[in-house]
């Protein structure tokens, strides 16, 4: 295959023999200067520490702390030498370039992607099955440094400063133990191991066309050509995959097996386990290079979702398909509300799916489909995304669409909380209505046809100061309000501060 291929020098001349017969034989492509590389020293501030760094990802990723922890070291390492470094020192540093084992959907690429945008520098994103060995059918890994470039507007000292987030390395291995891919994987691996460790790539290279193009523009318009050269000394480079059969590679090597991994029940513990036991050796007998594996010293498995984690990801990470799925219903003006009911029923189910957080979306697809088509043509402008919605939505639809007012009082319901969680946010105390008061907020509103949190405002309306005075007082911050407090208000409050003269603490209205 090689031998179809052209040479860099044949692309040159060929080029040359081009521009002569367009434009004439007075025009010659120009070969390139080179020129001092920028240094990107200094054109980074990195204050953060590693728990900030963490923390930041806890917004967004939930579990996985051992990965959290070891990204949030290696990058806080990596930019505060590049920001403090001088030349006399930079030759001790080893760089710590970062290998993340584990299974689909457990958050590997969106802890990268959220580094990335933390630190303020270019991302690129790619599958190692994109690339081949030189002479091969395939993208060259030095397109890696002109993807950065891209990433970077064209700014060099900026794209030298970027994280590679490569994906599915496991897929470059050699037929070793675990049986892996042909021997261009081999190539391949070779080729990431320079640019991983400090290598200088041709940004003008005469093997990449577009570059050589953009020479022969330059020299049309009179501009004289810069070879242009990208170092990739400060470049992290974070890999990823799922490498399946390592484990038995682990466990071959440390005998588990006599140590009880075999037994049932212990599915998802003997792989995490194993995969984070994974040593040189393993990586070796599964198909790598030692001396690609020896340019990622920072090794850590993720773990598998469970239950609870994906039901903390659908409540409380900030990049929730939840609030996907919200702003989707608002659009044709429904206001749609998940109970955690809801969310944990959903995540049962995504469980099942064994694919990670990318289960979340499946099931919240699966479930929400004929909403998402029935109710933008129905009178229905608000609904609320229930356990027994999860269980049976094909039921809920049609009486939501077939029934107006159906479950308003579960909305209500929401409401009233959320007014409660909203007065606490804004003055710091808890109100909290009991199960009878909340019934009658709700007939209330049916009534007036009005909101359930407007009966709510109105019911409270200046109990903010009386409270206060109770807080002071007392301590007390948190308030059980039951039908007397929604009845009589008034009454209720002046009760409230005068028993706080009284009463040390505890105090509530029934």
């Amino acid at each position: 295959m090689s031998d179809s291929f052209p040479s860099p020098e044949e692309i040159q001349k060929e080029f040359e023999e081009f521009a002569r017969h367009r434009f004439g034989a007075n025009v010659r492509v120009f070969q390139p200067e080179v020129r001092p590389i920028p240094s990107a020293l200094g054109a980074l501030e990195f204050k953060h520490k590693p728990r900030d760094v963490k923390d930041y990802l806890d917004r967004f990723v939930i579990g996985q702390d051992g990965a959290k922890k070891a990204l949030a070291i290696a990058v806080c390492d990596h930019y505060r030498h590049i920001a403090h470094t001088h030349a006399h020192d930079d030759e001790a540093y080893a760089k710590q370039n970062v290998l993340l084992l584990g299974p689909t959907g457990v958050g590997k690429t969106y802890l990268v992607k959220q580094i990335a945008r933390l630190v303020g520098v270019p991302f690129v994103k790619a599958d190692a099955t994109r690339f081949s060995e030189t002479g091969y059918v395939g993208a060259n890994v030095d397109d890696l440094v002109r993807d950065l470039m891209t990433a970077a507007d064209g700014d060099l000292e900026r794209a030298q400063l970027g994280i590679v987030y490569l994906d599915e390395v496991d897929k470059l291995a050699s037929a070793g133990e675990s049986g892996g891919r042909d021997v261009s994987g081999r190539g391949v691996q070779f080729g990431l191991l320079k640019l991983m460790e400090e290598t200088e790539v041709d940004l003008t290279s005469g093997s990449d066309p577009r570059s050589q193009l953009q020479l022969l523009i330059d020299a049309q318009r009179g501009r004289k050509p810069e070879k242009k050269v990208f170092n990739t000394r400060n470049v992290l480079f974070i890999v990823s995959g799922a490498f399946h059969g390592l484990e038995g590679i682990v466990r071959q090597r440390i005998g588990a097996e006599a140590l009880g991994f075999h037994r049932a029940g212990k599915a998802q513990e003997r792989e995490d386990g194993l995969l984070a036991q994974a040593r040189t050796e393993d990586f070796v007998r599964f198909g790598f290079e030692p001396e690609f594996v020896g340019r990622l010293p920072v090794r850590v498995a993720c773990h598998e979702l469970g239950e609870e984690e994906l039901f903390a990801v659908l409540r409380n990470s900030e990049g929730s398909i939840v609030r996907q799925y919200e702003r989707a219903f608002a659009d044709y003006g429904i206001a749609t509300m998940f109970t955690d009911a809801a969310l944990r029923e959903i995540a049962k189910l995504a469980e099942v799916e064994r694919t990670g957080a990318r289960s979340l979306m499946t099931v919240c697809e699966r479930t929400l489909r004929e909403f998402k088509y029935e109710l933008p043509s129905s009178a229905v402008r608000e609904f609320v995304v229930s356990k027994e919605l999860v269980q049976n939505p094909t039921a809920i639809l049609r009486r939501l669409v077939d029934e107006p007012g159906y479950r308003q009082l579960e909305l209500d319901v929401l409401h009233i909380h959320k007014f409660e969680d909203d007065f606490f946010r804004v003055h710091g105390m808890r109100v909290k209505f009991d199960e009878p008061a909340t019934r009658l907020i709700h007939e209330r509103a049916t009534r007036r046809r009005t909101a359930a949190r407007t009966v709510c405002e109105e019911t409270l309306i200046g109990w903010e100061h009386g409270l206060k005075l109770v807080q002071q007082t007392t301590g007390q911050a948190a308030f059980p309000l039951g039908v007397e407090a929604v009845e009589s208000p008034k009454a209720v409050l002046e009760k409230l501060v005068m028993c706080g003269y009284r009463r040390p603490s505890g105090l509530s209205v029934h």
